[in-house]
C-alpha cells in the first residue's frame, strides 16, 4: 500500500513540476533569465525519474 501512496504522492509532484516548467517558460518569455527554465527541467526530470522508479516497484512486487 505504502508503494502506490508513493508513486500517486509522485505523479502530483510531477503535475507540479510541469506547472512550474510552464510558468518559468512563460516568465522567459517576459524576459526572465533562462535559468528559472533550467532549473524547472531539472526538477522535472528528478520528479520524473521518481515516479518511474516508483512505478516500476509496484509492477515488479517488490516491497520498500
Amino acid at each position: 500500500m505504502a508503494n502506490r501512496i508513493s508513486a500517486l504522492i509522485s505523479a502530483f509532484e510531477v503535475v507540479a513540476s510541469m506547472l512550474l516548467l510552464a510558468l518559468a517558460v512563460r516568465e522567459y518569455r517576459s524576459g526572465a533569465t533562462i535559468l528559472w527554465i533550467g532549473a524547472a527541467a531539472l526538477l522535472f526530470l528528478g520528479v520524473s525519474y521518481t515516479l518511474v522508479r516508483d512505478v516500476r516497484r509496484i509492477r515488479s512486487g517488490r516491497a520498500a
